[in-house]
């Protein structure tokens, strides 16, 4: 058998493809929108990942012109508070345990604190926190208890 030269070879090569192709093509329109969809898709997360990582590069070459923002004041962390001093030497628990509850906290345990412990709890507040919710969640019980 003699061997055809490169170009016809190349040429049946060619048709034969064309020919295989033609007869998948029933098959291959089926998935041809989740193929092109797929595709789509994909060049639209390689270009926000490189418009993303030319920000980052920008926000790097820019840093040296900005000032640094200051902290805010609602953004601490455990290592930014000092340590609370403690209760001083009179004071009794009652105070003591209060000075470290949460809003939420003080609500669950409002009905444990007796009357004169309601009484010291609501001077004490209004005296160095005066935080009006607190306050006002004192006095409330105290008013329920007394009957008012």
């Amino acid at each position: 058998m003699s061997s055809f030269p490169l170009p016809v070879r190349v040429a049946a090569g060619l048709a034969a493809t064309a020919v295989e192709q033609a007869r998948r093509l029933p098959t291959t329109l089926l998935g041809l929108p989740v193929t092109v969809a797929s595709q789509a898709l994909q060049a639209s997360m390689r270009v926000q990942q490189q418009i993303t990582e030319l920000a980052i590069k920008g926000d790097e070459a820019l840093a040296v012109l900005r000032t640094p923002e200051e902290q805010p004041a609602w953004a601490t962390f455990d290592e930014d508070v000092p340590e609370e001093p403690a209760a001083p030497v009179g004071a009794r628990p009652v105070v003591a345990e209060y000075e470290a509850l949460t809003l939420p906290q003080l609500r669950g345990r409002l009905r444990s604190f007796t009357e004169d412990e309601l009484v010291e709890l609501l001077a004490h507040e209004q005296r160095h926190g005066q935080r009006p919710e607190f306050v006002r969640m004192l006095q409330n019980r105290l008013d329920r208890l007394r009957g008012q």
